[in-house]
């Protein structure tokens, strides 16, 4: 064997990883949200970028919006008062005198005009006062009900121990131990807090919390105390043994649970809860001509990022060393990767879009029952692009359409088997049928999973009976036996 050196060549292929490349897929996959927020920093760090500002054209662009031609002579004023409409700013009668129009003058100081004499009220939202929070309520209702220093200090701890739900983790005795004082006069300053607004704060359990939103509407009774006793037995909804032990009959009972239903079992959770996020469309879907659909971005969540290229030209220029070179050349890069990133993911969203409207002609035309099934594979044959691709391109982004707003993950299910060869079902479509199944229940004839699955098949979905259970669990749907029992009893 020979040991001296040698020097070989060697050929192979490999996947390299940008920084470039994994920003561009980090964006294809973000909410249009995260993009505008990225964006954002982009133009901040960036001095090559700006925003574009003008308006994309539009179905009538070109078109004047001055209401009065300049053919067209102006009237005179005898004319103008004749008329049911003012005319325009520019369009006043020529012999218009103006020397005896009322002058309101300059408005004193503190009167509540605008320095620069104009009408806008933008900023009249920013005199009214902030909303309070649960706690910043709840301390008010403390001041406004306790005079004495000690009751204050009792109340002020059980409000530093409340949870966001209302709930007080810990009992009387142990705030009296850590006071030092009696456990009956903690207890009564907790029984008077329980009253503030909203009702039912600083209780220990569900049951204590129905129970003094009750009594604030005077509808606690031994009845009541006794359903409290056995909310077990209504989560199982076994009405009929709730009525044994209530000594109450079916309508009663009807009675008692619709008023349980009204109460709010964590009082505390609702008044801090943020607004709803309102869900912003990535995408605009309507009706074309031709009995088509016209598919398009939203331009209202799309990024609109420009290369100041006449900057860079001038900074070029006044370079003087090769740091401030190279950070031009890599700035001047960033905005032109950034841009043309913007624009591929645009373009890919909408071809994606484009298909999956396509494939699901049917469900807008005709409704869910119509959904077909439809796999991440199956667009992404057709639009040339990798299963993983279609997935980014599909997360974290909706579609605005004539039967609402719908994320795109949405029109992606699972395909289930006909009878006798028939054509697969969408799983979508099928726990939508179970549903209306089950809503058109009565209480003499309760399906069961059996049942459904007999109603099924004849309809031509080829569906076992555990699959049947599933989707009835993940619908919230409780068995037939506790169907029966809740239908038992009048609502």
């Amino acid at each position: 064997m020979s040991l001296a050196p040698r020097l070989d060549l060697r050929h192979s292929q490999q996947l390299v990883m940008t920084p470039q490349l994994r920003q561009a897929i980090k964006l294809l996959q973000s909410s249009n949200i995260e993009v505008a927020a990225f964006v954002e920093e982009e133009l901040e760090r960036n001095p090559l970028l700006e925003r574009d500002e003008r308006e994309p054209p539009g179905p009538d662009a070109g078109r004047t919006t001055d209401p009065l031609p300049a053919a067209v002579e102006a009237p005179d004023a005898a004319e103008a008062a004749r008329s049911d409409v003012l005319p325009a700013e520019n369009a006043g009668p020529l012999d218009t005198e103006w020397d005896n129009v009322y002058d309101a003058g300059t408005p004193p100081m503190g009167s509540g005009g605008r320095a620069d004499f104009e009408d806008d009220l933008s900023g009249i939202e920013a005199m009214a006062a902030p909303e309070k929070n649960l706690r910043e309520h709840l301390a008010e209702q403390l001041r406004l009900t306790f005079s004495d220093a000690r009751d204050r200090v009792i109340a002020a701890n059980f409000l530093a121990l409340v949870d966001a739900a209302g709930r007080l983790p810990v009992d009387s005795a142990t705030v009296a131990a850590a006071l030092g004082c009696e456990e009956a006069v903690v207890e009564a300053v907790r029984r008077r807090m329980q009253r503030f607004d909203p009702v039912g704060m600083f209780c220990r359990d569900l049951r204590e919390c129905l129970m003094v939103q009750l009594e604030e509407r005077n509808r606690y009774d031994p009845a009541m105390a006794a359903l409290l006793d056995n909310l077990e037995m209504l989560a199982r909804r076994d009405l009929k043994g709730l009525q044994r032990a209530c000594g109450v009959d079916a309508e009663d009972m009807a009675e008692m649970v619709a008023e349980l239903r009204r109460l709010d079992p964590k009082p505390g959770a609702s008044f801090d809860a943020p607004p709803a996020p309102t869900l912003v469309p990535d995408v605009l879907m309507r009706r074309g001509p031709g009995d088509g659909w016209i598919v398009e971005l939203n331009p209202e969540t799309l990024p609109r990022v420009l290369v100041n290229r006449g900057f860079h030209a001038r900074a070029v220029v006044g370079v003087k060393s090769r740091d401030e070179k190279a950070w031009l050349a890599e700035r001047f890069q960033t905005a032109s990767w950034l841009v043309k990133s913007l624009e591929q993911r645009a373009t890919t969203i909408l071809k994606v879009a484009s298909e999956i409207v396509r494939r699901q002609d049917g469900f807008f035309r005709h409704g869910i029952a119509h959904l077909r099934p439809l796999i991440l594979r199956d667009v992404a044959e057709e639009v040339g692009m990798h299963e993983s691709t279609v997935s980014r391109v599909t997360s974290n982004k909706a579609i605005a359409t004539p039967r609402g707003t719908f994320e795109l993950k949405y029109f992606f299910t699972t395909a289930i088997a006909g009878t006798a060869g028939g054509d697969s079902v969408s799983a979508e479509a099928v726990r939508h049928r179970i549903k209306a199944m089950v809503d058109a229940e009565t209480a003499d004839d309760i399906l069961s999973d059996d049942a459904i699955v007999e109603r099924l098949r004849a309809e031509g979905v080829d569906i076992a009976r555990r699959t049947v259970a599933k989707y009835r669990d993940a619908l919230r749907i409780p068995s037939s036996v506790q169907r029966k029992r809740e239908k038992a009893v009048p609502a």
